[in-house]
């Protein structure tokens, strides 16, 4: 867990670890930063960690979500425009870019960006100056930009909805936020945390089948679905938080839904063979086997009708022999 000012972030798990530690070695740069992430992991979060821990830390932090904002009114909010520049246009106004001048700017949902815009933000970043809407003189400008995608950019690059030039401009530092069902080990955590953010007076313990079933759930909407089930739980629940109190979904999640969630990238990556489709399939049916028995190889062999001999030469293929698992 590491606090940064106002900013917790829950880092048990080695993916997460790891990401972190890439951020920690370009902060001090002025690099821009793409985060790459499902919608819900935190992307917000992380581009504020980067402010704090830089050394534009006490300089303004301007972020804005560009998902679904008229390109008109897109325009005017990044870069401003000067009075009588249209017929709304009583006053001038500053834009974002100028806002966060010396600071850094959080774009989130690059990818919602119209063309036209991404033509004049390009221009904007490589000259490092910008024009107010009307306006007739540049105005220098020196912001570290922090850039967030839920999508794969190069994809919309191949379709021609996302210019290249830009896509290389901001994707200095690429990193991959993973989602919340790739960080098991950290949900736990997670639960404490919200749990303590929501009712700092109230004590609520959470019982271990509750608890399993939050762990083994797949979490589509991310760590935002599980900071807004904490809260709702920490309103209603007192002392004790138990299986029956999770919403259905959590407690009734179908296994071979869950499976087909945990394998999400057999049905997506078109590249992969029937074969590796199979063993993507198998790894994870030992894993959750494996987890569901809290490393006991015999209970797992059980649950899923197979020998123990035979579960252990497929955990063995598989590099899951040597791993522990527990809840």
């Amino acid at each position: 867990m590491r606090p940064i000012e106002s900013i917790t972030l829950i880092a048990k798990n080695e993916m997460m670890r790891e990401m972190l530690s890439r951020i920690d070695k370009v902060v001090d740069s002025d690099s821009s930063i793409l985060l790459i992430g499902e919608t819900g992991v935190g992307k917000e979060i992380i581009a504020e960690y980067i402010h704090r821990t830089s050394p534009r830390s006490q300089r303004p932090f301007v972020k804005i979500g560009l998902s679904a904002m008229p390109a008109d009114l897109l325009e005017s909010e990044l870069f401003g425009h000067e009075k009588g520049a249209y017929t709304s246009a009583s006053q001038e106004k500053k834009g974002l870019f100028e806002i966060a001048n010396t600071g850094t700017i959080f774009l989130d949902d690059i990818d919602d960006v119209p063309i036209q815009i991404q033509t004049k933000l390009l221009r904007v970043l490589e000259s490092r100056e910008m024009m107010r809407i009307g306006g007739t003189k540049p105005i220098p400008i020196d912001v570290r930009l922090i850039t967030a995608t839920k999508v794969d950019l190069k994809e919309l690059v191949n379709k021609g909805i996302f210019r290249a030039d830009l896509f290389y401009r901001i994707n200095v530092v690429p990193v991959k936020i993973p989602p919340l069902r790739d960080r098991r080990d950290d949900i736990p955590a997670l639960v404490e945390h919200f749990l303590k953010t929501f009712q700092p007076r109230k004590k609520i313990a959470v019982t271990q089948d509750a608890l399993r079933a939050m762990v083994h759930y797949s979490w589509p909407g991310n760590v935002r679905e599980l900071r807004n089930v904490v809260q709702r739980l920490s309103l209603f629940v007192d002392g004790k938080v138990e299986l029956k109190d999770l919403p259905a979904e959590i407690q009734n999640e179908n296994p071979v839904e869950f499976l087909l969630k945990a394998c999400n990238k057999c049905f997506i990556d078109e590249s992969m063979s029937f074969e590796q489709i199979v063993q993507c399939l198998e790894y994870n049916l030992l894993k959750e086997a494996l987890k569901e028995s809290n490393g006991n190889q015999t209970k797992a062999a059980r649950s899923l009708g197979l020998s123990l001999s035979t579960f252990r030469d497929k955990i063995k293929k598989h590099n899951l022999h040597n791993q522990k698992f527990k809840l």
